[in-house]
């Protein structure tokens, strides 16, 4: 089984397509090749393949990258299943968690949902989606000084906040109140449920 997050850029045409998509394209190669891992196509989507156990935070990492950008925002399908056919092109592979992933990114865009996952196993899906569409009244509401912070905090997990506060140049009171406020901590504890859920799979 894989995991295929399927995404668009929301307000896309309100901001500098160069700045978002370079560092979307620099976030996808950490985690793998272009196109077969993934790949930008039609302006602003994207599609990207991982290991199932990775989906929630890398999720969270695209979402918290592409929220740190004036007026921008994300939507993502996540879709668990197989894999029948691998093609030197993502957006030419298949199998279910590419049908699941694609047709569930159509579901959002018409229901104005961010956040959304399907797999085969209807309990799964309604116990995480209910935790989505909760999770997400936060997400969604992410400044960009907030998004900045969670995103290095995914990004690298052994960061202090000595260390964020001299990249941020604020003080470590502002890099505490910052993950307080968007409930860091309370983020790795439903990565930690999402792992396990998904291995109810």
């Amino acid at each position: 089984m894989i995991a295929v997050l399927t995404g668009d850029i929301i307000h896309s045409q309100q901001a500098d397509t160069e700045v978002w998509i370079t560092r979307l394209k620099h976030l996808l190669a950490n985690w793998g090749s272009a196109p077969r891992a993934w790949e930008i196509y039609r302006g602003d989507e994207f599609q990207f393949r991982c290991n199932i156990n990775d989906a929630f935070w890398h999720f969270l990492a695209i979402k918290s990258l592409i929220k740190s950008q004036e007026n921008l925002d994300v939507r993502i399908a996540i879709g668990i299943g197989e894999e029948n056919f691998s093609s030197e092109k993502i957006t030419e592979s298949n199998g279910t968690a590419y049908v699941h992933s694609g047709r569930l990114l159509d579901d959002l865009k018409s229901n104005g949902h961010t956040v959304a996952i399907k797999t085969a196993n209807d309990s799964v899906n309604r116990d995480l989606n209910i935790l989505l569409k909760w999770s997400s009244k936060d997400f969604d509401n992410w400044t960009m000084a907030t998004a900045e912070i969670i995103h290095e905090m995914i990004m690298n997990s052994e960061n202090t906040q000595e260390s964020l506060a001299k990249k941020f140049a604020i003080s470590q009171s502002s890099v505490s109140q910052r993950l307080k406020r968007a409930n860091y901590e309370l983020i790795v504890e439903t990565n930690q449920y999402f792992k396990k859920k998904i291995s109810e799979l």
